[in-house]
Protein backbone atom coordinates (compact mmCIF):
# COMPACT_ATOMS: atom_id res chain seq x y z
CA UNK A 1 0.00 0.00 0.00
CA UNK A 2 1.28 3.49 -0.81
CA UNK A 3 2.05 5.87 2.02
CA UNK A 4 0.37 9.30 2.51
CA UNK A 5 -2.36 8.92 -0.13
CA UNK A 6 -5.29 8.32 2.20
CA UNK A 7 -7.14 11.19 3.92
CA UNK A 8 -6.96 11.57 7.67
CA UNK A 9 -9.77 9.76 9.48
CA UNK A 10 -11.32 11.46 12.52
CA UNK A 11 -13.22 8.93 14.69
CA UNK A 12 -15.00 11.63 16.71
CA UNK A 13 -16.09 14.19 14.10
CA UNK A 14 -18.93 16.45 15.30
CA UNK A 15 -22.09 16.68 13.17
CA UNK A 16 -24.27 19.76 13.78
CA UNK A 17 -27.80 20.12 12.39
CA UNK A 18 -29.56 23.42 11.67
CA UNK A 19 -32.12 22.53 14.36
CA UNK A 20 -29.34 22.43 16.99
CA UNK A 21 -28.99 18.67 17.35
CA UNK A 22 -25.37 17.40 17.51
CA UNK A 23 -23.75 13.95 17.52
CA UNK A 24 -20.38 12.39 16.84
CA UNK A 25 -19.40 10.03 14.06
CA UNK A 26 -16.33 8.99 12.08
CA UNK A 27 -15.40 11.09 9.05
CA UNK A 28 -12.56 12.58 7.05
CA UNK A 29 -13.68 16.04 8.23
CA UNK A 30 -13.51 17.27 11.80
CA UNK A 31 -16.82 19.15 11.65
CA UNK A 32 -19.90 18.54 9.48
CA UNK A 33 -22.93 20.85 9.18
CA UNK A 34 -26.27 19.62 7.87
CA UNK A 35 -29.66 21.24 7.26
CA UNK A 36 -31.88 18.38 8.44
CA UNK A 37 -31.54 15.34 10.67
CA UNK A 38 -33.70 12.57 12.13
CA UNK A 39 -34.82 14.89 14.95
CA UNK A 40 -36.32 17.49 12.60
CA UNK A 41 -37.12 15.61 9.35
CA UNK A 42 -40.90 15.47 8.66
CA UNK A 43 -40.73 11.73 7.94
CA UNK A 44 -39.51 11.00 11.47
CA UNK A 45 -41.41 13.72 13.33
CA UNK A 46 -44.78 13.24 11.58
CA UNK A 47 -45.04 17.01 11.21
CA UNK A 48 -46.45 18.35 7.93
CA UNK A 49 -44.08 20.95 6.53
CA UNK A 50 -42.23 21.58 3.31
CA UNK A 51 -38.53 20.85 3.49
CA UNK A 52 -37.01 23.22 0.97
CA UNK A 53 -33.27 22.95 1.43
CA UNK A 54 -32.28 24.03 -2.06
CA UNK A 55 -35.00 26.56 -2.82
CA UNK A 56 -36.89 24.18 -5.11
CA UNK A 57 -40.29 25.53 -4.08
CA UNK A 58 -39.17 29.11 -4.72
CA UNK A 59 -37.75 28.16 -8.12
CA UNK A 60 -40.98 26.38 -9.02
CA UNK A 61 -43.07 29.37 -7.94
CA UNK A 62 -40.85 31.70 -10.02
CA UNK A 63 -41.29 29.46 -13.06
CA UNK A 64 -45.04 29.36 -12.49
CA UNK A 65 -45.20 33.15 -12.19
CA UNK A 66 -43.07 33.55 -15.32
CA UNK A 67 -45.45 31.26 -17.23
CA UNK A 68 -48.51 33.21 -16.06
CA UNK A 69 -46.84 36.46 -17.09
CA UNK A 70 -45.95 34.97 -20.47
CA UNK A 71 -49.54 33.78 -21.05
CA UNK A 72 -50.92 37.19 -20.04
CA UNK A 73 -48.50 38.89 -22.47
CA UNK A 74 -49.52 36.48 -25.24
CA UNK A 75 -53.21 37.23 -24.61
CA UNK A 76 -52.54 40.98 -24.63
CA UNK A 77 -50.67 40.64 -27.93
CA UNK A 78 -53.55 38.64 -29.40
CA UNK A 79 -56.06 41.24 -28.25
CA UNK A 80 -53.89 44.03 -29.69
CA UNK A 81 -53.49 42.13 -32.95
CA UNK A 82 -57.27 41.97 -33.51
CA UNK A 83 -58.01 45.43 -32.12
CA UNK A 84 -60.42 47.55 -34.16
CA UNK A 85 -58.32 50.61 -33.26
CA UNK A 86 -55.33 49.24 -35.15
CA UNK A 87 -54.08 51.80 -37.70
CA UNK A 88 -54.90 51.11 -41.33
CA UNK A 89 -51.19 51.57 -42.14
CA UNK A 90 -50.49 48.21 -40.44
CA UNK A 91 -52.29 46.51 -43.33
CA UNK A 92 -49.47 47.57 -45.69
CA UNK A 93 -51.82 48.39 -48.57
CA UNK A 94 -49.56 50.94 -50.17
CA UNK A 95 -49.13 54.69 -49.80
CA UNK A 96 -51.73 55.66 -52.42
CA UNK A 97 -54.46 53.42 -50.99
CA UNK A 98 -53.70 54.47 -47.40
CA UNK A 99 -53.85 58.14 -48.41
CA UNK A 100 -57.17 57.59 -50.22
CA UNK A 101 -58.66 55.85 -47.16
CA UNK A 102 -57.33 58.57 -44.83
CA UNK A 103 -58.98 61.27 -46.96
CA UNK A 104 -62.26 59.35 -46.66
CA UNK A 105 -61.89 59.28 -42.84
CA UNK A 106 -60.89 55.61 -42.61
CA UNK A 107 -57.77 55.62 -40.42
CA UNK A 108 -58.41 52.49 -38.33
CA UNK A 109 -59.29 48.89 -39.15
CA UNK A 110 -62.59 49.29 -37.27
CA UNK A 111 -63.61 52.07 -39.68
CA UNK A 112 -62.84 49.85 -42.68
CA UNK A 113 -64.81 46.94 -41.20
CA UNK A 114 -67.77 49.23 -40.51
CA UNK A 115 -67.68 50.43 -44.13
CA UNK A 116 -67.49 46.81 -45.34
CA UNK A 117 -70.59 45.95 -43.30
CA UNK A 118 -72.51 48.25 -45.60
CA UNK A 119 -71.31 46.19 -48.57
CA UNK A 120 -68.62 46.48 -51.19
CA UNK A 121 -70.43 49.29 -52.99
CA UNK A 122 -70.07 51.57 -49.96
CA UNK A 123 -66.29 51.32 -49.92
CA UNK A 124 -66.01 51.39 -53.73
CA UNK A 125 -67.73 54.80 -53.68
CA UNK A 126 -64.55 56.28 -52.23
CA UNK A 127 -62.83 58.25 -54.97
CA UNK A 128 -59.58 56.56 -56.01
CA UNK A 129 -60.44 53.24 -54.33
CA UNK A 130 -61.01 50.47 -56.85
CA UNK A 131 -61.52 46.72 -57.05
CA UNK A 132 -57.81 45.87 -56.70
CA UNK A 133 -57.55 48.02 -53.59
CA UNK A 134 -60.66 46.31 -52.20
CA UNK A 135 -59.21 42.87 -52.89
CA UNK A 136 -55.92 43.87 -51.22
CA UNK A 137 -57.82 45.27 -48.22
CA UNK A 138 -59.82 42.06 -47.77
CA UNK A 139 -56.71 39.90 -48.20
CA UNK A 140 -54.79 41.91 -45.60
CA UNK A 141 -57.66 41.79 -43.12
CA UNK A 142 -57.99 38.01 -43.49
CA UNK A 143 -54.20 37.55 -43.22
CA UNK A 144 -54.18 39.38 -39.88
CA UNK A 145 -57.08 37.27 -38.58
CA UNK A 146 -59.96 39.73 -38.83
CA UNK A 147 -63.42 38.34 -39.55
CA UNK A 148 -64.94 40.07 -42.56
CA UNK A 149 -68.61 41.10 -42.36
CA UNK A 150 -71.09 38.94 -44.26
CA UNK A 151 -71.92 41.76 -46.67
CA UNK A 152 -68.25 41.92 -47.70
CA UNK A 153 -68.01 38.15 -48.25
CA UNK A 154 -70.20 38.23 -51.34
CA UNK A 155 -68.43 39.30 -54.49
CA UNK A 156 -70.51 41.65 -56.60
CA UNK A 157 -69.64 42.59 -60.15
Amino acid sequence: MKKDIHPTYYPDAVVTCACGNTWTTGSTKTEIRTDICSKCHPFYTGEQRIVDTEGQVDRFMKKLQARETYLADQQAQEDERLSPTRPITDLELGARVEKTLAEAGITEVGHALAKLELGEAAILEIKGFGRKSLADLKKSLRRLGYELPEAAQAISV
